[in-house]
């Protein structure tokens, strides 16, 4: 929308005149995050107008504005004027606030961002009205709310014909779609439309080669949903499923809506029906509580799933939430050795998945090319491959010359 108003989109690493930066809260570490990025940008241009908007600001609206350099933030409803706030900047801007109470974001507006040109994401919700213990997320971006079928399917049809091949379903709750694009007083509406019905109408009515679904609740991943992406023609066989902890006593802490027993059900049905999809997992340590037990039970139960790699956080305390009243706080040394034996657990998994692949034929989305002449590309079910450029592309094999997996030292090719 700002290009549309006359802006010129830069570089994130050049200088600009504007900077507008979208900020996340999940963890503390993103806060420092945002002031780092704020310090950043002024070392590029000293006079740069700074406007911050997303989670963190609608959260802690008063610290952003004192952070030396900000020139304005803005809250989840009034980010959506963002256009009308760049035209109004003058140069004594500094330090305002347009943050109006959480509430105020009760309207959803579709977006999409081209990642690059041969991918998009595609935000089909946003808000959340779970009430897990450990998050903010439902006081920066209020109550569920979703756009309806037929502009989603609309929007996903313009996105094919500007080039995109691959578009990712995104939201915060992407599984509670169909709350409506409004919330009046706060009251949830019935729900018209399922999650199901999106998706179904995206493979039957676009024109896009291929669809992802970002991240979806266990106890929202329903079987009709596995049943739908194992016959679709274009959602890809990749699942990101969080988990959170395999402990159903510290489950319960959390306040999440299911135990173990039906995640590891979700698990195999996707197994059943898709032996070779990509399974991926979230899982937080370090709970408040969480013994050494409740830990290696959750170690445990992963150990055993059969699934592709893990997303792996450690917990931290914010503010306004249930869990940093909780006693039973864990040390920091305990967080961080937890931490990292989840990570090596992940690097396994990603492993044995990759290597399951060998010798398999699977369609690839070629994205990304180097200097030496070789290529870069997903397969359907996420595993990175290359090829050199005039290479026999057309077979799709996955061998252990062009297969990859990518851990934290950089990229490894299987031998």
């Amino acid at each position: 929308m700002c290009s549309d108003a006359g802006y010129e989109i830069t570089d994130y690493h050049l200088p600009a005149d504007i900077y507008v930066l979208n900020t996340c809260s999940v963890t503390e570490e993103a806060d420092k995050k945002c002031r780092y990025s704020v310090r950043s940008f002024l070392r590029r241009n000293p006079s740069a107008k700074i406007i911050v908007i997303g989670c963190y600001a609608q959260l802690k609206p008063v610290e952003i504005s004192q952070i030396p350099g900000v020139s304005i933030v803005l809250g989840a409803a009034e980010k959506f004027q963002l256009v009308e706030v760049l035209n109004k900047l003058s140069e004594s801007t500094s330090g305002l606030m347009e943050v109006g109470p959480v509430h105020h974001a009760n309207s959803f507006v579709p977006s999409y961002s081209l990642e690059s040109r041969t991918r998009t994401f595609l935000k089909v919700q946003d808000g959340c009205d779970y009430k897990c213990s450990f998050c903010t997320i439902p006081q920066a971006r209020g109550k569920s709310r979703s756009g309806t079928v037929s502009e989603l399917v609309q929007l996903a049809n313009t996105i094919s014909i500007q080039g995109a091949k691959e578009i990712v379903l995104t939201g915060v709750n992407i599984g509670d779609f169909g709350n409506g694009t409004e919330i009046i007083e706060q009251q949830i509406p019935k729900k018209q439309e399922l999650f199901v019905d999106l998706i179904l109408a995206l493979d039957r009515e676009t024109t896009v080669d291929r669809y992802r679904i970002s991240s979806i609740e266990p106890n929202l991943c329903t079987e009709e949903i596995i049943d739908f992406v194992a016959n679709s023609r274009r959602f890809m066989p990749h699942f990101h499923i969080p988990l959170q902890s395999g402990d159903n006593e510290i489950l319960a802490r959390m306040k999440r809506r299911y135990k173990r027993e039906l995640y590891q059900t979700r698990v195999e049905q996707i197994r059943r029906r898709m032996p070779h999809a990509c399974i991926g997992v979230d899982v937080i340590v370090g709970f408040p509580g969480e013994t050494e037990e409740h830990f290696m039970n959750t170690y445990r139960f992963i150990q055993d799933l059969d699934v592709s790699y893990l997303h792996v956080f450690t917990y931290s305390e914010r503010k306004n939430t249930a869990a940093a009243e909780m006693e039973g706080s864990v040390s920091p040394k305990k967080r961080s050795d937890r931490n990292e034996m989840l990570r090596i657990l992940s690097e396994k998994k990603k492993r044995a998945f990759a290597s399951s692949q060998l010798g398999t034929t699977r369609p690839v989305l070629w994205e990304q090319s180097d200097e030496s002449g070789k290529i870069f590309g997903w397969t359907d079910n996420y595993c990175r491959v290359e090829t050199t450029v005039g290479g026999n592309r057309s077979t799709n094999l996955i061998s252990e010359e062009n297969l990859q997996y990518l851990s934290p030292s950089g990229t490894i090719i299987l031998s």
